[in-house]
């Protein structure tokens, strides 16, 4: 019997044998595949249609978001509305995203629904008309938000940084303008809507409590889809030759926004799972070196993060902050002077094994449940990697020594190869 006298024995997160819930998959008679997650102890579930249909294949700029987000605005037989109802009516969510290389369609809704609800989710796949009026009204809105979002500073540095470090030409350097909505035609994007969707690549990852026969209901409605090919894009970056940039955006603001940025390899890349590691020490938690010297110590900012930008081609090492006007400069000198340390001195053991248990208990946390383990699952395939990628994640934050990841510092975190940014 248990003695709840006695603590519980204390047991390091670094220590915990983490397992990754395998998928299952399964294959449409059209060539489709589906990879999907049964757990949980609720009757609800998620699925999830990815198109390889992002802003990376569109011909002009923001027909595939529009694209996308116009995909639940009508088809021959049904409104928008109606649409809505219908899916509400089921206590249903549907939701759809459009990124660089992908665009999806989302459905959450109880299990016992999924069958009355996959007829309208097939309509919006084949017989969306992405109605003028509908358009309309997008463009009107898109704009009107545009307009109120460019008084941001960090909304504009957000977009400038991206133009920097890969042209604003690439798919991730894009950014939307009043000018480019205004040259929005229905008629380009409903040929986006036939290549990219009626007749365009897809994968479809389902998670939850699943019916017993969820083949023959994915076969049934989506089985018989083209489930075309997309050739790989391989675009690359023209990064601006400049590297440092003070952007004023409004004069009277009294706070910068600042972003320091560097190119760097995809998941692919041998120092791509350690660099995680280094990127936590640096910025990447609460109790990082970024937020004890420049929130805590010098009180500049109320937070600073680094991360890995979550790309599928090529990645690239960020850091964001919004400090106060007359202190950006400060700051920027606090980041480099963090970025010295690492490389000049190795981190002690207290410190990296507080790392790396926060790393572990951060994993941890995002396998509670079918949804997180799907999206963790989602990741690594539309990545192009396998299973032995999430245990290699893990024996990279176990393993990692101070001296390799002072190694990386001084190979990755030299201030002349970020790029720089204050927008006010």
């Amino acid at each position: 019997m248990l003695n709840r006298n006695i603590a519980p024995p204390i047991v390091d997160a670094v220590n915990f044998n983490l397992q990754l819930k395998p998928y299952q998959k399964f294959t449409l008679k059209n060539g489709v595949e589906v990879y999907s997650v049964h757990a949980g102890a609720e009757e609800v579930m998620a699925i999830e249609w990815v198109f390889r249909a992002g802003n990376a294949y569109e011909d002009q700029n923001l027909i595939a978001a529009t694209a996308n987000f116009l995909l639940k605005n009508g088809t021959s037989t049904k409104t928008a509305f109606q649409i809505n109802e219908h899916f509400d009516y089921y206590g249903s969510y549907l939701n759809r995203a459009c990124y660089n290389e992908t665009a999806t369609l989302s459905l959450h809704t109880l299990t016992r629904h999924l069958e009355q609800l996959l007829p309208s989710v097939r309509e919006l796949l084949t017989d969306a008309t992405l109605p003028q009026e509908e358009l309309d009204i997008y463009r009107q809105n898109m704009k009107q938000r545009l307009k109120v979002s460019l008084k941001k500073a960090d909304f504009v540095a957000g977009r400038l940084i991206d133009v920097y470090l890969f042209g604003e030409k690439h798919p991730y350097g894009k950014y939307s303008s009043a000018e480019d909505f205004d040259a929005l035609q229905q008629e380009q994007v409903k040929a986006f809507y036939k290549k990219y969707y009626q007749q365009g690549k897809l994968i479809i990852f389902v998670s939850g409590r699943l019916p017993a026969n969820l083949e023959e209901l994915l076969n049934k409605y989506f089985g018989d889809l083209p489930g075309g090919e997309v050739p790989q894009l391989e675009i690359p970056p023209t990064p601006a030759s400049e590297k440092k940039y003070r952007i004023t955006n409004d004069a009277d603001g009294v706070q910068g926004s600042i972003r320091l940025a560097r190119q760097f390899p995809n998941r692919h890349h041998p120092d791509f799972l350690k660099v995680q590691v280094l990127n936590t020490l640096f910025g990447g938690f609460f109790g990082s070196r970024l937020m004890e010297n420049i929130r805590e110590d010098k009180g500049y900012t109320y937070g600073i993060h680094s991360y890995l930008q979550n790309h599928v081609s090529q990645s690239a090492w960020m850091v964001s902050t919004e400090a106060g006007r007359d202190v950006s400069e400060a700051t920027i000198e606090e980041i480099h002077s963090e970025m010295k340390l690492l490389r000049e001195e190795p981190v002690d053991d207290e410190e990296l094994l507080l790392v790396r248990n926060y790393m572990m208990g951060s994993i941890l946390g995002d396998l509670d449940g079918p949804f997180q383990i799907m999206a963790r699952w989602k990741n690594i395939i539309l990545n192009n990697l396998d299973e032995q990628y999430f245990y290699n994640s893990i024996n990279a934050i176990k393993t990692v020594t101070a001296e390799e990841l002072q190694a990386l510092a001084q190979k990755y975190l030299n201030p002349e190869e970020f790029y720089e940014l204050v927008v006010v």
